[in-house]
């Protein structure tokens, strides 16, 4: 089967199963019905209308390949460029992101979430196990692009052209860690295991019997000035530096200080550690320290001066202590407010599934939203590990947990795959060994559509609208969009097309493009599918029946999803108002059998979305 025709046999193939309208109906064919459509002007948008495409800009287009080694000399050692391995640059860039706008917007994306894009340390490690920044999270200026990207005018014209589109554009922000620079006297191999406050404070160097230093320091917990400057010496767990040939590698200068350090080796991920330790062996900053705080708010507040920013994703905010976040978040909102940015999104990665923990940061850390990982587990549970979809049901009632409950969980972002996880269409392989391409095809879009049509913000991770697998987590889920020379990547089968990574990934004409295409329409013109409350109608303790009821700005929609492999049909209780119902995608039945009550059919693996003027009491 050649590349061209594939993807029109998989969508006929999926229309024969009642899956058609998600996969061939165009954009025009979507009529707004709702009260409230999706505004074009980004700047009067809630962060709960938006929905997110989130790429690596060295992994999704080369736009310049002049700065393809960020103007560097010398092996891929010295500029961090190699285009043949997964583990170094392949030559994206903010150029290319420019370049395809259309591609993105043509997807239904209205917001763009850049993996970092400050200037990296090319490239660390130990010898042998070397790779670069081509992420962006070992950040050594944070006042700058890594060259690699291109400039701050390239930015600025990215910014720009987004928004002249209605689009908006989040930045992902690091206050965890630095680069690795700072290197422990005791660790030549810089293998340093985690000493504990207990056992060596900071009142002491070396440990509790060692040489007093410090005297008058009350502790990392009493966060005022007056206590930090108490802290002379950074040498109470082992004994840091700069060596000398990086003594001002970092930018804004004063984070070349290892005072501004936890400086207690690395992190095994878990109690103290998981705040005081050195994340992978980069440099963990003493977040608890006024002037750290304050420093990171000129830092990150500049960007929204310059350029408008509309959001910020935040790294590894559970390594944060959450005191630093009661200051840093008000003072970004505060600074975005002032700049013109009414409805600045920030959320924070908490990379943990238990939505009550994802809810503590909220109310307890301050921050306004948390990438929703417990709504991944679930959709992963349910789709691609066929576990019943009353596993929702645990999930949702935990949504009053977070800060302004109901309505705060509408703020969450979703996501189905990630850069440090892995791609859905992964799990699903795993979980289904026997399941053939067009049923993995068919569970990644029920997927998409629990994403777009659950509460919550969808986030599209990068490659996922053209079919990309991938082996595993990290390295092995960031393929090139543009033509890869990364042969583990161009060996692996896609799906939904005969294409694979050796080639531009870029076709609108794929079923999940255009799938997703679809789902991001519907979510648009119906304002109770983007911020309507939401109420579990009905959730099978077997794979099959999940509905729900959602409801905004005097629109119901009724959501129904099946998740068995055979068709289901079945009577659902829905607000007694309810007289007649307006197919928004798939069959739904025009009219209720009785005050209360309708009868719907849903194909395997298949999705209704019907909406109505009426409301629940």
């Amino acid at each position: 089967m050649d590349v061209a025709t594939k993807p029109l046999r998989l969508a006929a193939a999926l229309l024969a199963v009642g899956l058609g309208a998600p996969l061939v109906t165009p954009a025009s064919a979507v009529t707004p019905a709702a009260a409230q459509p999706l505004s074009p002007d980004y700047r009067t948008r809630a962060a709960e209308d938006e929905v997110v495409y989130f790429l690596l800009p060295d992994r999704f287009a080369n736009g310049d390949p002049r700065n393809d080694t960020g103007g560097l000399s010398g092996d891929r050692l010295a500029t961090g460029f190699d285009p043949t391995s997964k583990a170094f640059y392949n030559g994206g860039d903010l150029k290319g992101v420019l370049d395809h706008l259309d591609y993105i917007q043509g997807l239904g994306a209205t917001a763009i979430w850049l993996a970092p894009v400050f200037k990296n340390k090319p490239v660390q490690g130990e010898p042998g196990q070397e790779s670069a920044g081509y992420h962006g999270y070992w950040i050594t200026d944070f006042t700058d692009i890594d060259p690699h990207f291109g400039t701050r005018a390239e930015f600025k014209a990215l910014v720009d052209a987004a928004h002249a589109r209605g689009m908006k554009v989040y930045m992902d922000i690091v206050a965890n860690h630095t680069a690795d620079i700072i290197r422990y006297k005791e660790c030549p191999k810089n293998d340093c295991a985690y000493r504990s406050k207990a056992d060596f404070p900071a009142s002491r160097r070396g440990g509790v019997a060692g040489e007093a230093i410090n005297p008058g320091f009350g502790g990392e917990e009493v966060e005022t000035a007056e206590n930090f400057a108490k802290l002379i010496r950074p040498d109470y767990a082992y004994t840091p530096y700069v060596p000398p040939q990086e003594a001002h590698a970092k930018v804004p200068d004063w984070l070349n200080d290892p005072i501004y350090y936890h400086n207690r080796g690395n992190s095994t991920y878990r109690g103290e550690s998981a705040t005081f330790g050195d994340f992978a062996g980069l440099d963990d900053l003493m977040t608890e320290n006024p002037k750290v705080v304050q420093g990171f708010i000129d830092i990150y507040g500049a960007w929204i001066d310059a350029y408008h920013v509309d959001g910020f994703r935040i790294d590894t905010v559970k390594h944060v202590n959450e005191g630093f976040w009661r200051v840093f978040v008000p003072a970004i909102l505060a600074r975005a407010k002032a700049d013109g940015v009414p409805n600045f999104h920030i959320f924070g990665e908490v990379f943990d599934p238990d939505p009550a923990f994802l809810a503590h940061w909220t109310k307890s850390a301050g921050l306004p939203a948390v990438l929703d990982f417990g709504f991944q587990a679930a959709v992963r549970d349910v789709v691609a590990e066929g576990k019943p979809p009353s596993r929702f049901e645990h999930l949702f009632a935990a949504d009053v947990d977070f800060a302004e409950g109901e309505a705060g969980a509408r703020r969450l972002p979703t996501f189905l795959s990630n850069h440090d996880m892995g791609r859905f269409a992964l799990f699903i392989r795993r979980a289904q060994p026997k399941a053939s391409d067009d049923d993995i095809l068919r569970r990644l879009i029920l997927a998409e559509a629990m994403s777009f049509f659950l509460r919550g913000q969808p986030v599209i991770y990068y490659g996922d609208e053209q079919g990309f697998v991938g082996r595993g987590d990290d390295q092995e889920a960031r393929q090139s969009m543009f033509a890869s020379q990364v042969a583990a990547y161009n060996q692996q089968a896609l799906i939904g097309t005969s294409a694979t990574t050796a080639s531009d990934s870029y076709h609108p004409d794929h079923p999940l493009y255009r799938a997703i295409r679809t789902l991001a329409d519907v979510r648009a013109a119906h304002v109770a599918l983007r911020r309507g409350s939401q109420q579990i109608l009905a959730a099978a303790e077997t794979p099959g029946l999940l509905a729900l009821w959602r409801e905004s700005g005097g629109e119901g929609a009724l959501v129904v999803f099946n998740t068995a492999d055979a068709p289901i049909s079945a009577r659902i209780a829905v607000p007694y108002s309810v007289t007649h119902l307006t197919s928004a995608l798939g069959a739904c039945p025009k009219a209720v059998d009785a005050p209360g009550s309708v009868f719907v059919t849903v194909p395997p693996l298949g999705y209704l979305v019907c909406t109505s003027s009426a409301k629940s009491p």
